[in-house]
């Protein structure tokens, strides 16, 4: 059986799938899977043992649908769902084609009046079902993410103070509104004992320095230093992760790193939480609770829509200190 996995991003997201591949490589006899994401993306999936063939999306997409059709897949799952990938489905003409369910309606309603009718199902449950007419079934082994050895770090880049264990804190997020702000960042950077590497990507690389500036001995700024990989690696090695809710946040739990996830205008009940399967790991969600703006969005603001930013800035540092040293 050629099985087609369709995901285009984003980090997170992608990670969140790999149970889906696992259990169906593993579950079915002579399953072979191949998985289209976007380029920029293709780190995350490229070393994955489970994928037997990866194509990538840039702006080639009826230059991808011939190459698709060439492969006769017997199944796509469309783990995305939009309506790009409805073109490539409907181009394929592919009979047994299954597509993830977004909830978008009762994603709608709980950013838009409150009311929670999502179910309390965490995503790799939903990811997983949509292929559950196969028999296959979620094995409880969590995420995967896998790191080629030429991106992992030699021992001598990393300062002398964080050789013998550090905390990651990863200060980026794909919007602002999900991001803890400066103000909170500094206050949490001084009260934790332990070292500290922050992780992000180049847009993150100004405040990191800021704060790198302030605590020299104890934090290592690594934000727009290292590819996807490399950040994964320091997450991998790290004694413990604090994270906002975020792709390294899930990278972290592929891992089964201790995670405290810092949540803004986002909330757990999307059902994407830290996620480790079967696995017992201590993880802490931080949330201002009885703020009825919250969720403002399923996704994200570039500036919290109230102005007041609660959601972050009445973020108890102390409390998360307390969760670290635990």
């Amino acid at each position: 059986m050629k099985i087609l996995i369709i995901r285009f991003s984003s980090i997170g997201d992608i990670v969140l799938t790999t149970p889906v591949m696992r259990c169906l490589k593993e579950q079915l006899d002579g399953c072979e899977i191949h998985y289209l994401t976007k380029s920029n993306f293709k780190g995350i999936i490229q070393n994955n043992p489970f994928i037997d063939k990866v194509f990538l999306l840039e702006n080639n997409l009826p230059e991808i649908i011939t190459q698709l059709k060439w492969e006769e897949y017997d199944e796509v799952v469309d783990l995305h769902h939009n309506l790009r990938t409805w073109r490539i489905k409907r181009k394929l003409k592919v009979k047994n084609t299954h597509s993830f369910d977004k909830l978008n309606y009762q994603k709608w309603l709980l950013t838009k009046f409150k009311i929670n009718h999502l179910p309390k199902i965490h995503i790799v449950d939903r990811y997983l079902a949509t292929v559950g007419h196969l028999g296959v079934k979620n094995d409880g082994k969590g995420l995967d993410y896998f790191i080629p050895e030429k991106d992992h770090l030699a021992n001598n880049l990393f300062p002398d103070f964080c050789k013998n264990g550090y905390v990651g804190v990863v200060i980026g997020a794909s919007y602002e509104t999900k991001q803890l702000p400066v103000n909170k960042l500094k206050d949490l950077c001084h009260n934790i004992q332990q070292p500290i590497v922050l992780l992000g990507g180049k847009e993150d690389a100004k405040i990191g320095e800021e704060l790198a500036y302030l605590y020299p001995n104890k934090i290592w700024n690594t934000c727009g230093q290292f590819n996807l990989n490399q950040s994964a690696y320091l997450v991998k090695m790290a004694d413990f992760i604090i994270s906002n809710d975020t792709g390294l946040m899930h990278i972290a739990a592929a891992f089964h790193k201790k995670i405290i996830s810092i949540w803004g205008n986002t909330v757990p009940e999307f059902g994407m939480n830290p996620y480790y399967g079967a696995q017992k790991v201590f993880s802490f969600e931080s949330q201002v609770q009885d703020l009825k703006c919250r969720p403002c969005s399923k996704i994200g603001h570039h500036s919290c829509p109230k102005k007041h930013f609660k959601c972050m800035m009445k973020q108890d540092v102390e409390v998360i200190v307390i969760q670290l040293n635990n």
